[in-house]
C-alpha cells in the first residue's frame, strides 16, 4: 500500500476506506467511536447504530466505485482529508468528494464529513 494515497493516513482512516471500497461496509463500523457523527449529503448520523444503518442504506441504494485520489493531514482543523472519485448509478456521477476525518482520543473516527471537493479550498 506504499504507493496508495492512503499510505500516510491514520490506521482508522485506512481501514474505513479499505473496508468501504472493498464492499465490507458492515465491518467498517468498528472504525467509529461509539458516539461518532457522520454528515453525508446534508444529513447527519449520530452514534454507531445510525451510522451502520446509513452504511447499509448507501450500499443497497446505489452501485458505485470509490477511487482515492489524494490524502492530506492537517487540513480543516487538523483533520485527515481524503479526496475520492465516486462513479456509479447515482445522480451526478462521477463526482469528486472530500472525506474529512477527525479522530477521537481512541484513534477511532469521531467525526466524518463527506462533502463536494473544492479544488480551490485551502487544505
Amino acid at each position: 500500500m506504499t504507493n496508495s494515497p492512503l499510505a500516510g493516513c491514520p490506521d482508522a482512516v485506512r481501514a474505513y476506506m479499505s473496508l468501504t471500497t472493498g464492499g465490507d461496509r458492515a465491518a467498517a463500523i468498528v472504525c467509529f467511536a461509539e458516539s461518532a457523527h457522520v454528515t453525508d449529503d446534508g444529513r447527519d448520523y449520530r452514534g454507531t447504530g445510525e451510522i451502520a444503518r446509513w452504511l447499509d442504506r448507501v450500499a443497497g441504494e446505489y452501485t458505485y466505485t470509490v477511487t482515492p485520489l489524494s490524502a492530506r493531514a492537517g487540513g480543516v482543523a487538523g483533520w485527515t482529508i481524503v479526496t475520492c472519485r465516486l462513479e456509479g448509478t447515482f445522480p451526478g456521477s462521477p463526482v469528486d468528494l472530500d472525506y474529512r476525518f477527525d479522530l477521537g482520543d481512541a484513534e477511532r473516527i469521531a467525526r466524518l464529513e463527506i462533502v463536494a471537493h473544492d479544488p480551490h479550498a485551502g487544505g
